[in-house]
Formats: C-alpha cells, sequence, structure tokens
C-alpha cells in the first residue's frame, strides 16, 4: 500500500528564545493553537468515521494489515499532523472494530457517551498522576469523592474506601492481596511460608478468569482456587460453598476468600449474593463481589434489587467502563473497612514519607497497586455531573430490556436452541442443524462466527457450554434493536447452513440422522 506523502507543516514561531523544532510540539502557553487545530483534526477524523461506518468492522484479517503497520519507518517521522492522520486511516481508523455501531454484539465493550469523552480530553491535556497529593491535587479528591458515591451506591457503611484500577481484573487481584494480608495477619514470616499453600479462594465455576490468575501471582498453591459447579441457572449456590468451607477446613485448609459475581462473562449471571453473604459471615470469610459487568445496576431505576445483598460484601470491583459507558480505563475497587487498605501501602521518601501521614495528606499511592495513574475518575465525574446517574442506569436498563427481547425471539426460533436467560444484557445460544452430528453442529457455530466478522456485517462473542460450542450476543449498545438482532439471527443461520450443506459429505452421518436433511439458511 502506498501511503500519501504530504508536504510538511510550518512549525510555529512562539515557542520561546531558545526554541528547538521538538520544542514546537510541547504543549505549552507559545503552542496552545496548535494543540487546538492537532486535537480538532484528530477529533474530525474520528466524527467522520463514526458517521460513515455501515458495519462494526471491515473484517481485515492479520495477514493483510500486519505488512502495512510493519513497513511504517518509526524513525522517519512524517513532519505534520495532516500526513500523520491520513498514515493513521489506514493502519487503525478504517479497520477498528466501532462499538457503537448497532450489529457490534460480541464483547463487554460499550459506546461511550460524550462527557466521558469530554472528560478524556482533559485528562489527557493536564496530565496528572493520581498517586500524590503534589501531583494531582484537585483530581485526588474527585476521586475520592466518586468511591465513596460508589460505596454508597453499594451500600458498604461509612469506613468504607476504595481506589480506581486499570480494570476488573487488577480490582479483583487487589481485593484478593488484601484477603490473602488479613487471611495471614499476624503471622510472623516463618508461620506465613507454611500458611500460604495452605489458603484456598472459591469461586463459581462460571466466574471470571482473573481469579485464578491472581491465586498465581500472589504465590497460592496450583490448586489454591476452588471452583464450585454451578446449576442449570449458571450460579453459584449458598449451601454449595458453605460445604466447600466445611470441607476445607476438615483438610486443615484455610479459605481466605469467597468470589460471588453479579454478573459472569459468559452468562450475565448473578449468584445469590445475600444468602452467600449470610455463608460468610457465619464463617468469617471474606466475601469477594467481582460485579464488573453488574454494577450497573447500582444507577438502574428498575433492577437495582438485582444486587440485593452486595452490602454484604468486604470488597466490590466495578467497571464503569462496562456497564456505566466509560472509554476503556474506568474501574475500581471499593472495600467495606479502609483499614485493610493498609495491605498494599508502601511508603517511599521521595513520594509519601511518614510526615505525610502524620500532616494528613491525601496520597492515593498508599492504596493502590500502582504507583503513575491517569486521572480516570475525571470521566465518570463529568458523567454524572452532566448526565446524572438516573439518564446513566436508564440507558442500562435498555440494554438489559433489549436482551430481554433477544432471548424470546431466539427462543421462538426453532433454528437455534438458548441458554439461561440472563437478568443481564447477555444471550447465549447456538445454531442448530436439523440431523447434523455434534461434531458438525460445533465446527457450524464456529464457522458462522468467523465468517460474521470477516462480513464486516456484525460481531458476535462465542463460547462453550457443556462442551458444546455456542455462541454470544452482549448487548451494550442501546441504539441496537430487534431488528438488528433478528438480522444477525439470520447472517449467522445463512453461514451456518452453508457450511453444512458444504461439508455434511465429508463426516460420517450417525445414525439416527439417516434419511433426514440439514436445511440452509
Amino acid at each position: 500500500m502506498t501511503l500519501p506523502v504530504h508536504a510538511a507543516e510550518p512549525t510555529p514561531t512562539r515557542v520561546g528564545a531558545d526554541a528547538t523544532p521538538a520544542r514546537a510540539h510541547l504543549l505549552h502557553d507559545g503552542t496552545v493553537e496548535d494543540y487546538r487545530r492537532a486535537v480538532a483534526a484528530g477529533v474530525d477524523r474520528v466524527a467522520r468515521r463514526v458517521a460513515e461506518v455501515d458495519g462494526p468492522f471491515t473484517g481485515v484479517r492479520p495477514a493483510d494489515l500486519a505488512p502495512v503497520v510493519d513497513a511504517i519507518d518509526l524513525d522517519r517521522p512524517l513532519g505534520d499532523t495532516t500526513a500523520a492522520l491520513d498514515e493513521l486511516e489506514d493502519v487503525y481508523l478504517r479497520d477498528a472494530v466501532w462499538f457503537h455501531h448497532p450489529r457490534y454484539l460480541a464483547h463487554l465493550n460499550c459506546p461511550v457517551v460524550i462527557p466521558a469523552l469530554l472528560g478524556e480530553a482533559v485528562l489527557s491535556a493536564v496530565n496528572s498522576s493520581l498517586d500524590t497529593w503534589d501531583q494531582s491535587a484537585g483530581g485526588t479528591l474527585i476521586e475520592r469523592r466518586l468511591v465513596d458515591w460508589t460505596a454508597a451506591r453499594i451500600g458498604l457503611g461509612p469506613a468504607a474506601d476504595g481506589v480506581f484500577t486499570s480494570g476488573g481484573t487488577q480490582s479483583n487481584l487487589h481485593a484478593l492481596l488484601l484477603a490473602r494480608e488479613e487471611a495471614l495477619a499476624g503471622a510472623d514470616p516463618a508461620d506465613r511460608r507454611m500458611l500460604l499453600p495452605q489458603l484456598r479462594i472459591i469461586a463459581s465455576a462460571a466466574g471470571h478468569f482473573s481469579v485464578q490468575k491472581a491465586a498465581k501471582l500472589l504465590g497460592l498453591a496450583p490448586d489454591a482456587v476452588v471452583t464450585v459447579e454451578t446449576g442449570p441457572d449458571r450460579r453459584m449456590r449458598p449451601g454449595a460453598v458453605r460445604h466447600e468451607i466445611t470441607r476445607c477446613r476438615r483438610a486443615g485448609l484455610r479459605v481466605m476468600a469467597v468470589v460471588a459475581t453479579a454478573g459472569t462473562t459468559d452468562f450475565g449471571t448473578i449468584d445469590p449474593l445475600d444468602g452467600i453473604g449470610e455463608v460468610c459471615a457465619d464463617t468469617g470469610v471474606w466475601l469477594h463481589v467481582d460485579a464488573a459487568y453488574g454494577c450497573g445496576l447500582l444507577v438502574s431505576p428498575t433492577r437495582r434489587h438485582l444486587l440485593d445483598g452486595i452490602e454484604r460484601a468486604d470488597s466490590v470491583t466495578v467497571d464503569f467502563h462496562k456497564s456505566f459507558f466509560q472509554p476503556v480505563s474506568s474501574s475500581a475497587l471499593v472495600v467495606r473497612d479502609r483499614r485493610v487498605l493498609r495491605h498494599a501501602t508502601w511508603h517511599a521518601d521521595y513520594l509519601n514519607p511518614a510526615r505525610a501521614v502524620a500532616e494528613r495528606i491525601p496520597n492515593q499511592v498508599d492504596k493502590s497497586l500502582q504507583t503513575t495513574r491517569r486521572f480516570d475518575a475525571l470521566k465518570l465525574w463529568l458523567t454524572l455531573r452532566i448526565m446524572g446517574p438516573d439518564a446513566v442506569g436508564a440507558l442500562f436498563d435498555e440494554v438489559c430490556d433489549r436482551a430481554d427481547e433477544a432471548w424470546d425471539l431466539v427462543a421462538a426460533d426453532p433454528r437455534f436452541e438458548v441458554a439461561t436467560r440472563s437478568p443481564l444484557s447477555t444471550v447465549v445460544f447456538r445454531w442448530v442443524p436439523a440431523g447434523a452430528g455434534r461434531e458438525l453442529a460445533d465446527q457450524a457455530n464456529l464457522h458462522a462466527r468467523a465468517a460474521l466478522a470477516a462480513s464486516g456485517l456484525a460481531v458476535v462473542a462465542g463460547t462453550r457450554v457443556d462442551g458444546r460450542q455456542h455462541l454470544k450476543f452482549t448487548l451494550l449498545n442501546p441504539a441496537t434493536t430487534r431488528d438488528d438482532v433478528a438480522a444477525v439471527l439470520d447472517l449467522i443461520a445463512e453461514h451456518a447452513g452453508r457450511y453444512v450443506h458444504d461439508h455434511a459429505a465429508a463426516l460420517p452421518v450417525p445414525a439416527s440422522a439417516a434419511g433426514l436433511t440439514c436445511p440452509v439458511g
């Protein structure tokens, strides 16, 4: 691919007496007009793309795009904004996956609200670092106020606290670090070495993989995560949790935490939080609730009751970049008792010396696993100040309503079978070819997903349920309509049916399917 060549733009003249060409690109009082023009040019490119895209994806393959990116010589700059943006069209914008498109139905990626984009522009330019007061000042107080607001929505009480994170995986790791340290509190180093392999985490088989990853990073035993199987509704049973705690203790093991999920990634299901919370209270076990997906219910005008029991948690993960329509990243960990955050504190004289504690200087680095950290809280702050929480909750209600409609549509369609109904915005289903064997059916569903993405007309996700290949809608766009869902179902059936038609003869026909034909489309 030949990229356009543009003449270099004139270098700004007011850059100071000791100006160099490189300094012309720094944001300061002499370059504010260049800053305005450059950002406006970038916004204009994105706005045109958003207005013009006719599908969520182009279907580009890595083998096609990688040579274009690899051919760019990063040691030879283009020299001007327009040329760089033209090149960016070729290597990114043209083939980007557009979550705002109503037929993007795949992962937990949401379209974003404009107030949050305003926040993103402001925080990037100011470039505050939310580790210490002398790097962020008002940003520290805004983040703390939002943590307090979130904790109040959860119902954690006046001693609650927390910190913003990069996402649910980090929030879960942070929570389990705190749980580990609480479980080992008071143990001397020799006892810690003995106790560490005995620690166990109880989690749902439908929970997020980050729990297993956190256990590995925390130095726990390879079998530290005890997974509890779920019933047909894909929810973890309180009785099963109690049974596992008892079993572990009889085996001389120590349960450091139970992880319940409010919005599983695959099924969008919510564990019975009240019942599990009661078990944890009875047994003295730390309860962590992974509400990365379901946190949107905190502002729902109609569905807040689905989170009943979350107030029993010792720690909660919330991902505003999933169900609050925020740009990545915007997540937080919130805890019931602010004192437990001391387990993440490490004093460094250049950051948070002991005198800072004495002088009550609010340093967020005392709570965080990160040091340098973006002011991601600003996006949520401006969203709440411009739209308000009820408006955000109404958007999340819309996508949950749309998922209910989609489930009804799929369940009534004889071409498909549908899995557990989600209280959130997920629909798991599979195309069922008449008379085809298991292997062919699985391959047909895999092919349909890949062919759909390659066409660029829609994007759906995939997963396995009870060993069978399934497809998944994750609806997070209020602009998606019932007609969009119906059209995507027709496309899936068309691709899958054509695959079976082309491949059925190559596979042995089950005796039970003798004489049957498989419809195409």
